[in-house]
C-alpha cells in the first residue's frame, strides 16, 4: 500500500500530465475553495452511466487515441 505522500504525489503528477499545470492548480483550488462532498460529486459525475458503460467508453476513447 502506498503512503499518503506517495498518493498525493502521484495524484498531482497525473493532474499536471493530463490537465496541464494551470488547470491542475485551478482544479485543486476549486476543490479547496468550497465545501466539497467527494461521494456526492462522484455520484453526480457518473450518474448517467453504469460502471460497464463508463469502462467501455474509456476503452473506446483509449483505442481511438493510440499513437
Amino acid at each position: 500500500m502506498k503512503t499518503d505522500t506517495e498518493v498525493k504525489s502521484n495524484g498531482l503528477e497525473i493532474l499536471v500530465r493530463e490537465m496541464g499545470a494551470v488547470d491542475a492548480e485551478r482544479f485543486i483550488t476549486l476543490i479547496l475553495k468550497e465545501p466539497f462532498d467527494y461521494t456526492k460529486w462522484q455520484k453526480d459525475l457518473f450518474a448517467e452511466g453504469s460502471v460497464d458503460k463508463i469502462s467501455r467508453d474509456a476503452m473506446t476513447f483509449r483505442n481511438s487515441n493510440k499513437q
